[in-house]
């Protein structure tokens, strides 16, 4: 009897488990059920229309076959100083000329405000068993309204107005590259300018608000004759859009004014550039500093056209274009780059300069100062493109540009602030 009671416990206990499990395992299931339901029913997010078409461009690498051209004919975008507007033309460069030997390269570029600009280039590029380089430059600019606000730091935006400029220059320059990216060269050149009113009738000419001896060079514009040489060092991974190393250059030329020698003078430009990568250089840190130093004597000035001058998409960003011409200038620049994606990179800038009559005056204070942020669109791990938006005190600036902001740029004897 004892034994059957316990029997029927047992029983009822086995039971009592049995189903105590039966809702969780039944449960399970449902959950189970549930998540293979919703599979089912997953579809794939659709790329938005700009996604489909950057996504497009990067597969047909649309970019390399514009670069590239047909037969050395290929179209040329940008090139002209801030202020002509969208600019293009057609351009013909060889690399294969004399079995590699020889590269050319011609263009003429037009904007919808009648800039222009002619050039012509001839290299003989160094090679592993020729360690010489040779250059040959010449080039034609029109630009009939440049900006001019001016002289010194002191010079205000109210007095907005424009000067017709054109030129004509030839260039020669040879070269050594030595080991460890350091290149030395000599180079010289002759200058045909002429500066006179502005043709943009939207805004004063030059003389309406600088005339008489306010602004040097305006009411003579002598021929000049350049000799000079530079000292470069490049140990960037990448010379067309580098994300590590360092970059540094020292150039130095005189302008000998072939005219009564009154416009004579030298000209020292030193620049220093340093990238600093991390996260597998998706992210970097740029930095630049720039100093344009002028020389005379007895008395001679430098034509306001050959002036350093900053503002605009290349230096002070938050400024307009050519906003202050001095003897001396003074820029530092500072990004903070990441990658979007393949082929597109972000920034974060902050830049620094001001313009002097003496060189003892090219200290840190009384800095112009602008930030902002921009975009840099790549191909063949060279910006092609960027957009960048200005902030300072006299409001803000969005630039277009097709090139990169810290591109080295050595002196020719044509104005390279000007013709950029």
């Amino acid at each position: 009897m004892r034994s059957g009671i316990l029997f029927i416990l047992a029983g009822l206990l086995l039971g009592g488990d049995s189903c105590a499990q039966e809702p969780e395992t039944t449960r399970a299931a449902q959950i189970e059920a549930e998540r293979d339901r919703k599979a089912t029913e997953l579809t794939p997010d659709e790329p938005t229309r700009a996604e489909q078409v950057l996504t497009r461009i990067k597969d047909e690498k649309i970019l390399e076959r514009i670069q590239a051209g047909y037969n050395g004919f290929r179209g040329r975008i940008g090139g002209l100083a801030t202020g002509g507007g969208f600019a293009l033309g057609p351009e013909y460069a060889r690399e294969d000329l004399a079995h590699g030997k020889l590269q050319l390269r011609s263009a003429a570029v037009f904007s919808f405000r009648n800039f222009q600009r002619y050039d012509l280039q001839l290299t003989a590029p160094e090679t592993r068993t020729r360690p010489v380089f040779f250059q040959a430059y010449a080039a034609r600019h029109f630009y009939p309204s440049l900006q001019y606000y001016g002289q010194g730091p002191e010079s205000e935006r109210e007095g907005r107005s424009t000067f017709l400029y054109e030129d004509v220059a030839v260039d020669g320059t040879v070269g050594w590259t030595a080991k460890k990216g350091l290149r030395l060269a000599a180079s010289g050149g002759y200058l045909k300018v002429h500066a006179g009113p502005g043709l943009d009738r939207r805004f004063a000419s030059i003389e309406e608000n600088f005339g008489g001896d306010l602004t040097p060079g305006l009411n003579s514009q002598p021929d000049f004759a350049r000799a000079g040489g530079y000292v470069e060092l490049d140990r960037t991974d990448n010379r067309l859009g580098p994300r590590a190393g360092t970059y540094a250059l020292a150039n130095f030329s005189h302008m000998m004014d072939r005219n009564g020698g009154r416009f004579s003078f030298d000209r020292l430009d030193l620049e220093a550039q340093q990238y600093i990568p991390f996260f597998n250089q998706r992210r970097v840190i740029a930095l630049r500093g720039r100093t344009n130093m002028t020389f005379v004597r007895d008395g001679r000035q430098v034509p306001f056209y050959l002036q350093p001058i900053i503002g605009g998409p290349d230096d002070i960003r938050g400024f307009r274009a050519f906003r202050f011409y001095g003897d001396q200038s003074l820029v530092m620049n500072a990004e903070y780059r990441w990658e979007v994606f393949a082929g597109l990179d972000m920034a974060l800038f902050m830049d620094a300069g001001k313009v002097a009559a003496r060189r003892s005056h090219l200290d840190f204070r009384n800095l112009e100062t602008a930030a902002g942020f921009g975009l840099r669109w790549n191909a063949r791990n060279s910006v092609f493109l960027r957009m960048d938006v200005g902030f300072s005190h006299e409001g803000y600036q969005v630039w277009l540009k097709f090139n990169n902001i810290f591109a080295p740029k050595l002196i020719y004897s044509s104005s390279s602030h000007i013709v950029q």
